[in-house]
């Protein structure tokens, strides 16, 4: 076979294999697709909310059986002394003060001042995956923006597709995803995003890049090979 026809035939070939990747967004039903600059700003920012196994400090003035340490359950919920269990999953500390204070006044304690501590409280973080150097979990304190977040991970791979950066957030319950180009983003071109705790940022592959690395390490061997080929052939 010719060495040129041989080179085309394998550039096709590892072409077409590039062209199958989907690249659909937010298909599912319970996932909205947000536009550049509307992806929607998590609620409460900053506030901590208790959740499954989270040890608690509890504090009840002049009322040393209902003060210790305390730990929630599986669903968030906080078995308590005498009043059995409390519905604490998703609120703040002051809030499950006030809620263990209203099944406390009257029948146990009289006008109950009660303080709840969280012990241990998670660090806030974004996670970012992906075509990235460095995956993983980062604080949101230092990653407050798409950009810094990407570079935190130690910037994007070889193999990344800037024009197809995920961010994905969950708000009110509801799922968004938003698209983003990060070269676009780079030169100015928009502004760059802010991004909050519990984001999920995910960088593309590019299978174009794939695909020319693939021919690169396979063109010795090939022009060895259509060498031998055409001398067996004489």
């Amino acid at each position: 076979m010719h060495l040129g026809k041989l080179l085309l035939s394998v550039v096709l070939a590892i072409g077409l294999a590039g062209c199958v990747r989907d690249r659909t967004v937010a298909a599912s039903p319970d996932v909205e697709l947000a536009n550049l600059t509307e992806l929607p700003v998590p609620e409460g920012l900053g506030v901590y909310r208790i959740g499954p196994q989270q040890l608690l400090t509890i504090s009840v003035a002049n009322a040393p059986m209902l003060t210790g340490a305390f730990l929630t359950d599986e669903n968030g919920n906080l078995p308590y002394p005498l009043v059995g269990s409390i519905e604490t999953a998703g609120l703040t500390p002051a809030q499950a003060a006030e809620r263990i204070a209203s099944r406390l006044a009257g029948r146990y304690v009289v006008n109950p001042q009660v303080t709840v501590r969280p012990d241990n409280v998670p660090e806030a973080t974004v996670s970012v995956g992906g075509e990235v150097e460095r995956p993983g979990a980062y604080p949101s304190q230092t990653a407050t923006t798409l950009l810094r977040a990407i570079n935190l991970s130690g910037g994007l791979t070889d193999f990344s597709k800037s024009d197809d950066v995920l961010i994905l957030r969950t708000v009110g319950g509801q799922r968004y995803v938003g698209v983003y180009n990060l070269a676009a983003i780079q030169r100015g071109n928009y502004n760059d995003p802010p991004v909050y705790s519990e984001d999920i940022i995910m960088v593309g592959d590019s299978q174009f890049r794939r695909s020319l690395q693939s021919i690169i390490q396979v063109l010795p061997l090939l022009t060895t090979s259509a060498i031998l080929l055409d001398r067996t052939s004489n």
